[in-house]
């Protein structure tokens, strides 16, 4: 079931992208892209709201002609897409990811970590790297000390584990650590996701609406997981896909149909035509 929304003017559209507008083959339907240009018709702007590195934005554009901004690694970057360049970033100082893995270590025995900076992934031997198309992008290090030699920036810290699912992952690290780190999960076995404290898609989707004078209530937003329910809850219309995590259906009024069922566009065509 899909819940309406009346605005008066819709002015951006934020959308998560695995889970959410990308199908669950990692593609854009057609009739997703349809969708994607009559908002672009319409005069609106269409922002990319991921946990995802810009790697991972520019194979998509490239394959399905995408542009404009994208908020890469859950807010912490922001890129846009067609020049290619990374316009600011939000960075996890060394010393605090170096403090945040020494507690999670101690809570969450056999955890291994690695380093996103938005073009490569460092990573200690245990941690298997969620996407091995990306081999040119990746570089092993002996063992977690070496992450905080390799004078890398500090995009996102990243810890997974074998033993304990992402939702308990989050609840342990929030209460042991939350001083130290921002922390979410996008989804996955036992992945958690650290950036810089005060780092969401939220807050910098706000900063990117600011910046262009438009208010919360001409934002139309999509996502499926934790790491987007601060983007739902802040525009004027937050809608959770059905295949959304639980918390998220539980926490947003508006439901639109599953990533595979075309839910954006189920939503964008109501408003857009």
């Amino acid at each position: 079931m899909v819940v309406g929304y009346a605005a008066a003017v819709i002015r951006l559209v934020a959308t998560d992208l695995d889970g959410t507008l990308l199908c669950g083959d990692g593609t854009l339907s057609p009739r997703t892209l349809r969708a994607l240009g009559r908002v672009a018709d319409a005069g609106a702007e269409v922002v990319l709201v991921t946990a995802r590195p810009p790697r991972f934005v520019d194979a998509l554009a490239e394959r399905f002609g995408l542009s404009g901004t994208a908020l890469c690694s859950n807010g912490a970057l922001v890129y846009d897409i067609t020049s290619r360049t990374v316009l600011t970033a939000r960075t996890l100082p060394v010393e605090s990811a170096r403090r945040t893995a020494r507690t999670l270590s101690v809570l969450l025995p056999g955890v291994e970590f690695a380093i996103e900076t938005g073009h490569k992934v460092v990573f200690t031997p245990g941690f298997r790297v969620p996407m091995p198309e990306d081999a040119s992008a990746q570089f092993a290090v002996s063992g977690v000390e070496e992450l905080w030699s390799a004078d890398v920036p500090i995009v996102k810290l990243l810890a997974r584990s074998t033993r304990f699912d992402a939702d308990a992952m989050l609840t342990a690290a929030r209460e042991a650590a939350g001083a130290l780190a921002r922390f979410t999960h996008s989804g996955g076995t036992g992945l958690l996701e650290i950036s810089a404290p005060g780092v969401t898609k939220a807050a910098a989707l706000a900063t990117h609406c600011r910046d262009r004078a438009i208010t919360a209530a001409e934002v139309v937003a999509f996502g499926d997981m934790p790491n987007d329910l601060d983007v739902l809850r802040w525009a004027g219309a937050g809608y959770a896909v059905a295949n959304a995590h639980p918390d998220v259906l539980a926490a947003v009024p508006r439901h639109t149909t599953s990533n595979d069922e075309h839910g954006v566009a189920t939503v964008l065509e109501r408003h857009f035509g």
